[in-house]
């Protein structure tokens, strides 16, 4: 059974831990890169990170496009919505259906 994780800044993940996900807290690209990548390795099925976080590590995100576990998800942080999220549902629902239905 894969485990499911969050990364970001500690007010944007904290509330996580009461739905019983595990979360990391994460400021730099550094920091983001190592945790997402220990994360992958430990048998974690689904990773939500936040988009501030995310576009700080463009390169590890894009490397885990190409896979089908674990699924790297881009939410929105405590201090709003950059729609990098939603752009990239937009692609993979045009790249599965023809056309943006979104």
């Amino acid at each position: 059974m894969y485990k499911v994780a969050v990364v970001g800044d500690k007010d944007s993940v904290l509330a996580f831990r009461a739905l019983g996900i595990d979360a990391r807290i994460a400021y730099e690209a550094q920091e983001a890169r190592k945790i997402v990548d220990g994360l992958a390795k430990e048998n974690y099925g689904v990773i939500f990170i936040t988009e501030q976080l995310a576009s700080l590590i463009k390169e590890t995100i894009d490397r885990y496009d190409s896979v089908v576990v674990p699924a790297v998800i881009l939410i929105p942080s405590n201090k709003g919505s950059m729609n990098i999220g939603l752009n990239n549902i937009s692609s993979y629902v045009e790249k599965a259906i023809g056309s943006n239905i979104i």
